[in-house]
């Protein structure tokens, strides 16, 4: 039988399973929409600066290092890595912040010089984080989340409890001071949810951050996709970009072949790797597995308002990544899940890259990434743009004592409107389905349709949920359901 596989989009997880499928002897061909690879990890250079557009932490090495063997190769091939120290520092108010260094110790250090005792049990909550880091990195995402069976083992028969605890209720359990907790619950942030809505077990979070660390990919994480775009290509794929897929046709139930740019293209396999609910509504309604009701219901990640600033100068008081959590986390996090709003006093995070590598800005010059997490579907435009960035451009001068203002050269910005219109995101949201209990692994869209024949899905959408290493993950998982349909 012929083994040819349509690959729709570019990001991390479509290019995970591409090198997958091609490695096992398909032929692949990615389809891109956008000028340029990487989905949400484009790069954005303009008068010699390079942004990340998107992802800009490097977290869980061993994710990456395991992906790459599996191909006989490892990431120092395609490229440099530096840990930083300090992995990143948070402000909580003017002459006030925190240091988050390189080793447990040392962050054992700060917590002490914050909240006496606290060393002692910040060891304790890192050791079960680790553990339940060994079973869920090293195991339960790896599996392709088609039943509730997957989740069953010794290990997770003893963590069962700390499904139905949370995050929140753990470290305030154990940690008393504001500021340890915001930095404890700061983690899981990632995962798309309120610490108040994630599960104890995913305390994993903070074992990448305390025990594993942060890194930054010389030239920013877009050299990590040039990277796999090198290895798709000595594994013989095929990427086209500027490729608009209007159309998936179905025969008898089976996914045969997509409409592209007015054109026919046909394949034995379809892997999706774009928005999800987008993929299946460019299907007839009949073949779709999730009802526009089933979406509405979902809780997602968050959507943001990035601004891509050029400097003409080097900025003071910051490290590589800098969080400005000087105004209330709970506030914010409301205005976010529980009551979808533009936030009043916003928290937000400010990445300065060329900190730590010159090769991504101009000599003497700064390059900055701010960040405002939002609700995913609110109003979007340049002028509410542009108030935003006044209003932390402002905390940011006072929190860190210097003026900036007169030092920016250019902006660019990103918000819900170009989140749909790039990536077809639904309602704008960044980074995908949130992972709550309730949509964990099996209780997540599938990676496999129920409803059409050879048509799969990837990404943080789908198992097993959002971030570079799950996406990862995910292409290597849909991958994995691909080869073991053809074999039955």
């Amino acid at each position: 039988m012929s083994k040819s596989v349509i690959i729709i989009g570019s990001g991390f997880s479509s290019l995970a399973a591409s090198c997958y499928l091609a490695k096992a002897g398909y032929s692949v061909t990615i389809y891109e929409k956008n000028s340029s690879i990487g989905g949400r990890a484009r790069q954005l250079n303009k008068n010699g600066f390079k942004f990340d557009m998107g992802p800009t932490w490097y977290w869980m090495p061993d994710v990456f290092e395991r992906f790459f063997s599996d191909f006989g190769k490892s990431p120092a091939e395609y490229y440099q890595l530096e840990k930083l120290n300090p992995a990143y520092r948070v402000f909580f108010g003017k002459n006030d912040s925190i240091s988050i260094e390189d080793t447990l110790d040392k962050i054992c250090v700060a917590f002490e010089n914050e909240e006496v005792g606290s060393s002692t049990k910040l060891k304790k909550f890192i050791a079960q984080a680790q553990d339940n880091y060994n079973i869920a990195i090293k195991d339960l995402v790896y599996r392709p989340g088609v039943s509730p069976l997957e989740l069953v083992n010794t290990a997770t028969i003893k963590k069962v409890g700390q499904f139905f605890s949370t995050i929140s209720k753990d470290v305030r359990k154990e940690f008393t001071n504001p500021k340890l907790i915001s930095i404890l619950e700061f983690p899981v942030l990632f995962l798309g949810a309120k610490p108040s809505n994630t599960p104890s077990f995913y305390s994993f979070m903070n074992y990448a951050d305390f025990g594993l660390g942060t890194f930054h990919p010389k030239g920013g994480m877009y050299s990590v996709v040039k990277g796999i775009q090198k290895l798709t290509e000595d594994l013989g794929v095929t990427i086209k970009t500027n490729q608009n897929v209007e159309k998936i046709n179905i025969e008898d139930g089976k996914a045969t072949s997509i409409i592209i740019n007015g054109n026919l293209v046909n394949a034995n396999f379809i892997l999706s790797g774009a928005d999800y609910h987008h993929t299946e509504s460019l299907l007839p309604t009949k073949y779709r597995q999730y009802s526009d009701s089933y979406w509405k219901k979902k809780t997602f990640a968050p959507s943001a308002l990035l601004f891509y600033v050029g400097f003409d100068k080097k900025i003071q008081n910051v490290n590589h990544h800098t969080l400005f959590f000087d105004v209330d986390f709970k506030k914010h996090s409301e205005e976010i899940y529980d009551h979808p709003k533009w936030p009043k006093e916003p928290l937000f995070y400010a990445s300065f890259p060329s900190k730590t590598d010159e090769s991504v800005a101009p000599k003497g010059k700064e390059l900055g990434i701010f960040l405002i997490p939002l609700a995913p579907g609110l109003e979007d435009n340049l002028e509410i743009r542009e108030v935003y960035f006044e209003k932390i451009i402002k905390r940011f001068e006072t929190v860190t004592n210097q003026s900036i203002t007169k030092s920016v050269i250019f902006k660019e910005s990103f918000c819900v409107n170009d989140f749909i219109s790039d990536y077809n995101s639904y309602k704008g949201n960044a980074y995908g389905l949130a992972n709550t209990l309730l949509q964990t692994a099996f209780l997540r869209p599938n990676l496999k349709s129920s409803k059409v024949k050879n048509l799969f899905f990837t990404g943080q959408l789908t198992v097993p949920g959002p971030g570079v290493p799950p996406a990862l993950i995910s292409g290597k998982l849909a991958a994995g359901l691909i080869e073991k349909s053809i074999k039955k």
